[in-house]
């Protein structure tokens, strides 16, 4: 296998291919060519008109937002206002006629309007393709390039599930071979229509269209264009296809950004796209307030790495179906399972510097990745054609191997993966004891508050064997092997040893207090929060900037959470990561969706203190019942009284079941094999369970047509979902 990187001279080398499909550079139309100057525009060789009937004028006045005015104008504030002396520096080029046409030149302070007026939208044949030959436009008030009105072949409604088509639409743009091509733009914050806050004008980004907006590179793939933003850098209010060439892009805020909520598809099928966004106080480097879908190009995008942002952003699906992405942020948001190509998630436990290089391997030493990070970063996600399934890999910054504690399925190491709660449990001393010999762990307690405690602590031994499958493909809680760093581990404890508690919609998670096993300055102990899979939610600080004031870093929305606390890198003498993984109003389960037939009942029985989980984050809904399990949750359901019984030979005294099996004897529920014993770690049936259920609703002389609990499809070897979902009928 061939040793492929992503150093900047192999990225250049594939970006040289460009893809087909697109409206490229094969144009037949005659060309207009206009080239820009700041003292004469010229149009096929003859002075710009200053009559907007012509296909290309000049004159037009620059749409900005002007100070002077009150909140009644618009959102604006004074750093978004200009005056009428610096806007009136800028001169305009409108082209108003469907074609093609070649620009090339200088503007130090001007703009490239496009709008084919307001029936353009609907108009098919209102097709413009600019082709960018040498062109530098610089605006200061406003965007440099602008599509006002073209044709639109899509409709800001219709849900395309992340898939365009926009060879057709009226905003083309080809880079030609060859050529440099320089914007730096500027913004126009909202202004209203007078006497409303309805918009009239808004334009992000420094490169803008109001309509969807196709850029491809010639044949060679050679060239470039090069995007410097004041606010945001490459911006669509509809859709946005990458085709080929080579964009480079420095934005204040988001580099790229496609701003139709739900709708909008930022698109990526080849060329070489170079992002480094957020270099104001946030920003993505590209982010789709619909979808984002890649299908090939190389690209390498960076967030604000002061800000819970991330290279890849979107609100609807990421999928990457090819190509070589390289993202690094704060956060990254979560690629979906549904990609075509597989992809790698890395969160690091503490923030990585700036100049650091990361490497990935596999164990024959071929390099995959070989980066130098131009910012701070915390999260990356990796996806290349060389990265396979089943495969082990090894990670290294700076040479130092990696290990991760938590993955796709969520964190490792500890005990009962922390499900089984603390103190009184209502219902007498907390069962103790021995686990069952099969490994079936118990349920966790009962709050008689009906408030879940479940204590998530996982202080995990961590592996560096990185593999991704079909189901994993996230890496967590990632810092210095412990074995290769010649550093002393250290672990952290969380509220005293109590760990962090799950908690019903509405209320507070618990933090206060962090304590480290070894004595490591709390300025290089790092405390980060993010929700799970990884969407809109980050903070990160430093033990010492919080300054026994958790609250800052801790969520209040409903979600799924993990809180990740580690010795920063840059310690000489420690090294350690805990995590612990928590939820507000919502199962903290991976494994149990929203649309699940069972998740009603699960998260009923849950948030009683029922039912809990197999691990922290793990509900396990579709593994077999034991029959100490089965017994063990009715009683929690009933709210019985323990009992000790000496019936059976199998039953471990004082066991964290024994009570409840103790009770079901006392009450003739369980008779057991005949010879003694009453095999708790035996798969239930359905129909024993419902022998259980008949003969407590008879000896208790209940109501309850016990037929109708059962229904037929509802035999054989009963699941966890199918106990919940039995039970729960009975609440």
């Amino acid at each position: 296998m061939l040793k492929r990187t992503m150093s900047l001279m192999l990225v250049l080398i594939l970006a040289m291919t460009s893809v087909v499909g697109v409206a490229s550079a094969s144009t037949t139309t005659k060309e207009t060519v206009i080239n820009l100057s700041d003292t004469a525009v010229t149009v096929d060789g003859q002075k710009a008109s200053t009559s907007s009937s012509a296909a290309v004028y000049t004159g037009a006045s620059i749409v900005y937002y002007e100070d002077g005015h009150d909140s009644s104008y618009g959102e604006g504030t004074d750093s978004d206002a200009h005056s009428v002396e610096e806007a009136a520096k800028h001169t305009v080029v409108t082209i108003t006629k469907p074609g093609v046409y070649r620009v090339s030149g200088k503007l130090s302070k001007g703009q490239l309007a496009i709008d084919l007026g307001e029936d353009a939208a609907s108009d098919p044949t209102a097709v413009v393709t600019l082709i960018l030959d040498g062109a530098d436009i610089t605006s200061t008030v406003a965007p440099a390039v602008i599509f006002y009105n073209v044709y639109e072949p899509y409709t800001n409604t219709e849900d395309t599930k992340g898939i365009v088509e926009l060879s057709q639409a009226g905003a083309q743009v080809i880079l030609a071979d060859g050529s440099v091509n320089t914007i730096n733009g500027s913004y126009v914050a909202r202004i209203y229509k007078e006497g409303t806050t309805k918009k009239l004008h808004k334009y992000d980004g420094a490169f803008y269209s109001k309509m969807s907006m196709n850029i491809s590179g010639e044949a060679k793939g050679t060239g470039e264009l090069h995007i410097t933003a004041a606010n945001e850098g490459l911006d669509s209010e509809l859709h946005l296809a990458l085709n080929g060439g080579k964009i480079y892009i420095e934005a204040q805020d988001d580099g790229i950004n496609t701003n139709e909520d739900g709708i909008s598809v930022t698109s990526i099928n080849g060329g070489y796209l170079h992002v480094n966004a957020g270099l104001g106080a946030e920003g993505d480097g590209i982010d789709s307030n619909g979808y984002l879908t890649i299908n090939g190009g190389t690209i390498v995008t960076m967030a604000n790495d002061r800000s819970p942002d991330g290279g890849i952003d979107a609100d609807k699906d990421i999928t990457i179906n090819g190509g070589t992405v390289l993202a690094l942020g704060t956060r990254n948001d979560a690629t979906s399972s549904t990609s075509k190509q597989p992809f790698m998630e890395l969160s690091f436990a503490t923030t990585q510097a700036k100049g650091s290089i990361i490497s990935l391997k596999d164990l024959a030493g071929n390099e995959l990745l070989s980066h130098t990070s131009e910012k701070n970063f915390q999260s990356v996600t990796f996806s290349s054609a060389d990265l396979k399934l089943n495969t082990e890999y090894q990670l290294y910054i700076n040479g130092v191997q990696q290990q991760y504690t938590g993955n796709s399925f969520g964190m490792m190491g500890g005990g009962f993966g922390g499900n089984r709660p603390t103190g009184d449990n209502g219902q007498g001393t907390p069962p103790t004891g021995e686990r069952p010999t099969t490994g079936e762990k118990p349920e966790g307690g009962f709050n008689p508050n009906g408030q879940n405690t479940t204590d998530t602590t996982v202080s995990g031994e961590g592996s560096t064997a990185f593999k991704i499958t079909e189901a994993i493909h996230s890496f967590s809680g990632i810092s210095e092997a412990i074995n290769n760093s010649g550093k002393t581990k250290v672990t952290f404890t969380v509220n005293e040893g109590a760990g962090i508690q799950s908690v019903a919609s509405g209320k507070s998670v618990v933090l206060n207090g962090v304590t480290a096993s070894a004595d490591v300055p709390e300025s290089d102990i790092q405390l980060t929060v993010t929700d799970v899979p990884s969407e809109n939610y980050s903070e990160t600080y430093l033990l010492s900037e919080l300054k026994d004031d958790f609250s800052k870093i801790m969520p209040e929305e409903d979600g799924q959470y993990r809180l990740t606390i580690a010795v920063a890198s840059s310690n000489e003498t420690y090294t350690g990561v805990s995590q612990w993984q928590f939820a507000i109003g919502m199962l903290p389960f991976t494994d149990v969706k929203s649309n699940d037939a069972s998740y009603n009942a699960i998260k009923t029985l849950y948030e009683k203190g029922i039912m809990i989980g197999t691990s922290s984050n793990q509900f396990s809904p579709n593994s077999p019942v034991t029959r100490a399990t089965a017994i063990t949750t009715l009683g929690r359901l009933l709210n019985i009284e323990q009992a000790q019984s000496n019936a059976f030979n199998d039953v471990v005294k004082n066991s964290w079941y024994s009570g409840y099996v103790g009770w079901a004897v006392e009450n003739g529920l369980v008779i057991g094999d005949g010879k003694g014993n009453f095999m708790p770690n035996a798969n239930l049936t359905a129909e024993q369970m419902k022998a259980v259920i008949s003969r407590y609703v008879e000896l208790n002389g209940l109501k309850i047509a016990v037929d109708e609990l059962f229904p037929n499809t509802l035999t054989g070897t009963m699941t966890r979902a199918d106990l919940a979902s039995l039970l729960s009928k009975l609440l």
